[in-house]
């Protein structure tokens, strides 16, 4: 059965590479049918964070991601901190002291750490499930600290212990961790334990094809930076699986079960892996305008509400379903409400333009006297606009649009009458007025 890990230090919040590493060994199980395991690698203590762990957990179940076997669910190869393992490592440490494979070196009379005592002329090569065969000879290796001397190992020393009595098959990680790779065979080999699969994945690049960074301020770095933004973690999943694996099909628009059936680890991309704002952004609007219209009002109320922007649900689901097609991400929706009612109302040079092509003075005037005994219902409003079409002989784009710009400033925009019913009479009229008195010089 596969059986693969994430291996997060609680030492921060998850961030885009991380996260890469947590779905691609999640969809990499369960596309097998096998296990996905939590493992908490806590040793350095010094830069461990409180609420490090409960933070990594959170986001993830946040994407969508669920996991077998963790500090919170437990499960037969426990514990999953590595602080809760210390006798383990001790034990295996002491055994390679045993057989001459390591050995200590002192700081002071009582104090020492464990070096693993490196093999001479000997090659190291494995299998790369990206990469292809990689070699490695063992010169190129010094003799490395499996222990300090406070008595924690270091990561190559405890990454093996775990992943061996885990029962871990299959290794996918950055490819940061290809030279730590050789340490760790080194470890296998001493114990005389099998070898599990390694899989290194390609950087992640930004648009200029630099390393992306924590410090890239272009770049929104952190998953609760986007569900605090309002991008849906659906599409999150989907573009971020898209960093290094591209599917068999001309698709990337790609639901969770279709990314499981799909995942190919022989698909994994070797070239680096770009960044692109865009096509996230594009992948989160694909996700916004499938949702119903009821579902999307949910999915806003929240942004709109700690804005203070505080309706009815009627209302809201009026004015939302008016403006799902423009919102790119959630919290856009308040600038998107503070657009539509702005009281500073203009014309620019374009609709001035097109007001002045020709005489529209006669259709406005109509339709601001229609509007006067108007209830302002979206029915009423539409009819309105055609009977002052009739009065004024426009019809089609010569009626709608100087409509719509004597009463929004807009050459193109959401359907008019309802736009018109959530503006209400005031701003409506307040605006044709404004519009007159441009055109007729006043």
């Amino acid at each position: 059965m596969v059986r693969v890990r994430y291996a997060p230090s609680p030492t921060g919040l998850l961030h885009i590479g991380n996260a890469r590493t947590a779905i691609f060994n999640y969809l990499f199980a369960r596309h097998h049918d096998g296990k996905f395991i939590i493992r908490i690698e806590d040793t350095d203590i010094e830069r461990n964070v409180e609420g490090g762990e409960k933070s990594q957990l959170d986001n993830l179940s946040w994407l969508g991601i669920d996991w077998d076997e963790s500090p919170d669910k437990g499960g037969e190869f426990g514990p999953y901190r590595q602080l809760e393992r210390l006798e383990l490592y001790k034990k295996y440490a002491s055994i390679l002291l045993e057989k001459g494979l390591a050995y200590k070196e002192y700081r002071d009379s009582d104090s020492y750490g464990i070096r693993f005592r490196v093999p001479k002329g000997k090659t190291y090569t494995f299998n790369d499930m990206v990469r292809g065969e990689l070699t490695f000879q063992s010169e190129e290796v010094e003799d490395w600290i499996i222990v300090k001397d406070n008595g924690i190992p270091t990561y190559n020393f405890a990454v093996v212990i775990d992943d061996h009595f885990m029962q871990i098959t299959h290794v996918l990680r950055g490819e940061e961790h290809i030279t730590n790779t050789p340490k760790q065979i080194m470890v296998y080999e001493a114990f005389g334990w099998d070898v599990p699969t390694f899989g290194h994945m390609t950087l992640i690049v930004n648009e200029e094809k630099k390393k992306l960074s924590k410090r890239d301020e272009n770049i929104v770095q952190f998953i609760s930076q986007y569900k605090t933004l309002g991008y849906l973690p659906e599409a999150l999943l989907n573009f971020i699986t898209l960093l290094g694996w591209s599917p068999s099909i001309n698709e990337e628009i790609l639901s969770k079960q279709q990314l499981i059936e799909l995942f190919d680890s022989n698909r994994l991309t070797k070239a680096p892996s770009m960044f692109d704002k865009d096509k996230l952004t594009f992948i989160n609007h694909s996700y916004i305008k499938k949702l119903s219209k009821e579902d999307f009002m949910a999915f806003v109320k929240p942004f709109l509400q700690e804005a203070g922007i505080h309706k009815d649900d009627e209302w809201l689901l009026d004015f939302t379903s008016l403006l799902q097609d423009r919102c790119l991400y959630g919290a856009m929706m308040v600038d998107l409400y503070h657009e539509f009612f702005s009281l500073e109302f203009s014309l620019s040079e374009e609709a001035l333009t097109v007001l002045e092509s020709q005489d529209f003075i006669p259709l406005i005037e109509s339709l601001k006297e229609h509007l006067l005994e108007n209830d302002f219902t979206s029915e009423q409003l539409s009819e309105a606009i055609k009977q002052a079409g009739k009065d004024a002989n426009q019809k089609g784009k010569n009626l709608y649009m100087p409509v719509r710009i004597a009463t929004t400033g807009l050459i193109h925009g959401p359907e008019l009458p309802k736009t018109l019913h959530l503006l209400g009479r005031d701003v409506v009229l307040k605006r044709i007025e404004n519009t007159l008195s441009v055109l007729k010089g006043e």
